[in-house]
């Protein structure tokens, strides 16, 4: 029997990519479903993600004092944001929606982009995998993507375009700040908690700086553009 043709037994581990299909839809199904239906079950996912950062965070660089008062503000502050932006009962969903789809755009635009033109390193001594080719992909595709949210929200185009690539720098920025602080710790992932993706700061990292930039946009610029923000 061809090695094509050999059946595939139910105990077959998943290969590395299924794992991560499998572990990420896991994970999206209920963070959409606590966005859709908000507080209280929104801030009880926001806090739990929180505790087990929290938990990464420690064990990475191992109770120093310092890096856990770091730890604490780099974690605290964000997921008070995103509990801040969803408390909106009209506009929150839609705010922490977008924040999701243009974290997700800028990482698959990255990815895409990346692979198929490769190119210069964007920081070779922090991220050794990540091009500049794969930033300027991810920052486009955000834009387009917030673009088009903005079209269908009624909202300014052109300034959600921007208003996109701008969380979506922010967004790159933050895988950088988690590689830069795995590699001062010396280690792969945060912890192996998600199968196939290490840890949730490894996965959540990009959110991090995103939710900072949403929420000074909103102090900065108000609804002026994005009419639910």
């Amino acid at each position: 029997m061809s090695a094509a043709s050999e059946p595939v037994t139910l105990n077959q581990p998943l290969s590395g990519t299924r794992l991560r299909i499998v572990s990420a839809i896991v994970m999206i199904v209920p963070a959409i479903a606590a966005v859709y239906f908000g507080p209280p079950w929104f801030t009880a996912l926001v806090i739990a993600v929180a505790i087990a950062m929290a938990w990464e965070w420690s064990r990475m660089c191992n109770r120093d004092p310092f890096w856990l008062v770091v730890g604490a503000i780099y974690i605290a502050v964000p997921c008070g944001i995103l509990i801040w932006l969803r408390q909106d009962q009209q506009a929150g969903m839609i705010t922490i929606l977008w924040l999701f789809l243009l974290v997700w755009s800028a990482d698959t635009g990255a990815y895409i982009s990346g692979r198929a033109i490769g190119g210069p390193k964007l920081a070779p001594r922090i991220s050794p995998n990540k091009t500049w080719a794969g930033f300027f992909g991810g920052v486009s595709l955000a834009g387009i993507v917030s673009g088009v949210f903005g079209y269908v929200w009624e909202g300014d185009v052109i300034t959600l375009f921007l208003w996109g690539a701008v969380i979506a720098i922010a967004s790159q920025s933050g895988d950088l700040i988690e590689s830069a602080a795995k590699r001062h710790f010396n280690v792969k992932d945060s912890s192996s908690l998600i199968p196939g993706h290490g840890g949730v700061l490894d996965r959540v990292d990009a959110l991090i700086t995103a939710s900072i930039a949403a929420a000074l946009l909103k102090f900065t610029f108000g609804r002026t553009a994005v009419p639910w923000l």
